[in-house]
């Protein structure tokens, strides 16, 4: 046989044994099941017992003779009324016959499987007729009135009150909604001590009941932290704010992980209290793990106002003899290029950290440039919902148009220098960040202080800003507002950052970049000493399949002016109207606008992410 044959031959030979397995396969998978299943039932019991009931598994068991079948039959009526019964029904009519099967054999030589029928009619579902909540423990017995709050509310969330269709996973799902309402306050020990579902299958009526056995009150002892070697030890204990004696609550101790993790002092935190320790001083267990002493975080960003960018920002933790941090940044940017170093102090026992700052900075926005410069020294706290800041500034501003400088009065444009003693102030009380549905956010500025300079002048300046959002029936309203204004002699010489001017991604949508000011002689636009705007917005979520997305819709409309007199504002306001988009990004909200500038009657986009209030 020669080299050319015997490999024909091989590739016939295995192609048979190929299809002959395969037609051995297929044999064996048609007499695999014994018998099979048929169930007549709405889709989602039908779902349901297609899933889980029991007779399913015996039907790859080929030798099973009739008495064993008619015993799985028997036998498969209470598993049908068990499963029907999580769902609350307690009183279904379940017929289950056994046929021969609808076709004939195809071989003759290949049996007939045998079909069971399974045809269910549901009746009446279960409903709670009465649910009693019962209590033990401190919880039942404390007189304080955070005990009886805590009580009221779980008793109010109870999520089976009376005339509720009862199920099995309903019933689950309240019990452990109580005991999670439980042991997030007061009572970490607190457990389930006694509950009953009594079912009265002929009424379909279902009496509930439930005991909650809080165990004793827990109060935080002393934190116990571990992995902590190069950063000061008081760093943990002043950024957790978790005190010996404070009365056990979770959401606090959830708090102080998240102010920890966020500090950049940690790469990761855990706060944990034993509930088997001692209730009266139960020790805190703080985790962490140090982050490095220094990082370099490189950064790219784009917004429409000022163009693409690009930035590198070097962190040290723990400058050596000092225990400040510093955080120097330099940013790379068509319109607005700065360098800025900012240093910390550790958090003092209030939350009080010092805090210096330098920063030089170059503002081109078409028709004015600014460069500025700003030192900065004070005390900043900032908590988990409110801010506060205290710090004395020095600003100083040089202001160059194009050609015109020199035909320009100085104090027009912005140039000029001042010190000032300043107080800030913001609170945020929204739902949740970044991606708040409701709430409002309140924040004001204030200061005095004089200018510096041959002609020195005294002078007060004052900004607020507000943002509400409001749930719809569909989406939600965004409305914020914010107004400033400086109160000085006309001919004093205000750096320009220290006065107004607005417009752009942020203010008021449809005109660039602080395009509303002052409008100057040579056509230019300059500073302002009184600054307002407003908006309102629309938001509503883009649905897919009937359920909302990331995605939402905008309608807005804008408006705001700058001018050197609170009489004036209310003359040339600039009205900005339009639609865009908004994306629950990893990095926060992506808001892409399409706005219409009513003054200018031209169209902007607008990109611009995260949110910052």
């Amino acid at each position: 046989m020669t080299f050319d044959k015997l490999r024909r031959f091989s590739f016939s030979t295995v192609v048979s044994a190929i299809a002959l397995w395969t037609a051995l396969i297929s044999q064996a998978s048609a007499n695999t099941n014994s018998f099979d299943i048929r169930i007549e039932a709405p889709a989602n019991i039908r779902d349901l017992l297609e899933r889980h009931l029991q007779l399913q598994r015996y039907r790859a068991v080929t030798d099973l003779e009739d008495a064993e079948l008619a015993r799985l039959i028997v036998l498969a009526d209470s598993d049908v009324r068990n499963l029907l019964g999580t769902l609350g029904y307690f009183s279904p009519d379940v017929q289950i016959s056994r046929s021969a099967a609808d076709s004939p054999p195809t071989q003759p030589t290949q049996p007939t499987a045998p079909t069971i029928l399974i045809k269910v009619e549901l009746g009446e579902a279960t409903r709670t007729v009465q649910s009693e909540l019962r209590f033990k423990g401190d919880i039942a017995t404390s007189l304080d009135a955070d005990a009886a709050r805590q009580r009221d509310s779980i008793k109010l969330s109870w999520r089976l009150p009376s005339d509720q269709p009862f199920t099995q996973d309903g019933w689950d799902a309240a019990k452990t909604q109580a005991l999670r309402q439980l042991v997030a306050r007061r009572y970490p020990a607190g457990k389930i001590s006694y509950s009953l579902a009594d079912i009265d299958p002929p009424s379909h009526a279902a009496t509930l009941t439930l005991e909650l056995d809080s165990g004793p009150l827990y109060r935080l002892g002393a934190l116990k932290v571990s992995g902590l070697e190069r950063y000061d030890p008081v760093l943990v204990p002043r950024l957790a704010r978790l005190n010996p004696g404070d009365i056990y609550d979770q959401r606090k101790l959830v708090e102080a992980q998240q102010r920890l993790a966020g500090s950049g002092y940690f790469d990761s935190a855990y706060v944990l209290v034993d509930p088997d320790s001692d209730p009266n001083a139960a020790p805190v267990t703080v985790q962490v793990r140090e982050a490095k002493l220094q990082k370099v975080v490189l950064g790219v960003g784009l917004t429409t106002d000022t163009g693409p960018r690009a930035s590198i920002e070097h962190t040290h933790n723990r400058i050596p003899g000092l225990d400040w941090r510093a955080v120097t940044k330099l940013q790379l940017d068509k319109k607005l290029p700065l360098a800025q170093t900012e240093w910390t102090s550790l958090p003092d026992a209030d939350n009080w950290r010092w805090v210096t700052l330098a920063r030089v900075s170059r503002l081109d926005d078409n028709e004015l440039v600014t460069d500025a410069q700003t030192l900065r020294f004070g005390q900043v706290q900032i908590g988990d919902r409110i801010d506060r800041s205290t710090y004395l500034q020095y600003d100083r501003a040089t202001v160059t148009a194009s050609g015109t400088a020199s035909t320009l009065d100085d104090a027009r444009l912005g140039d000029g220098s001042a010190l000032s003693l300043n107080y800030g102030w913001t609170g945020r009380y929204f739902d949740s960040l970044p991606f708040p549905s409701r709430g409002y956010g309140l924040g004001f500025d204030v200061g005095g202080g004089t200018t510096m300079g041959s002609n020195r002048q005294p002078f007060v300046r004052a900004v607020g800003r507000w943002l509400g959002i409001a749930p719809l029936e569909r989406g939600r309203i965004a409305m914020r507002a914010e107004g400033g204004a400086v109160v000085v002699a006309n001919d004093a010489a205000m750096p320009a950052t220290q006065l107004f001017r607005t417009g752009g991604d942020t203010t008021v949508r449809g005109y660039g970049l602080r395009d509303i000011g002052i409008a100057l002689p040579n056509g230019s636009t300059g500073p302002g000493h009184y600054m307002a705007v407003a908006s309102a917005e629309w938001q509503r979520p883009i649905l897919s399949g009937g359920l909302p997305t990331d995605w939402e819709s905008t309608l807005f409309v804008d408006a705001g002016n700058v001018a050197d007199s609170a009489a004036d504002l209310q003359r040339h306001i600039a009205v900005g109207v339009g639609a865009g988009a908004r994306w629950k990004s990893p990095i926060g909200p992506l808001q892409i606008d399409l706005a219409y500038g009513v003054k200018t009657q031209q169209v902007r986009l607008h990109v611009s992410v995260g949110f910052v209030f």
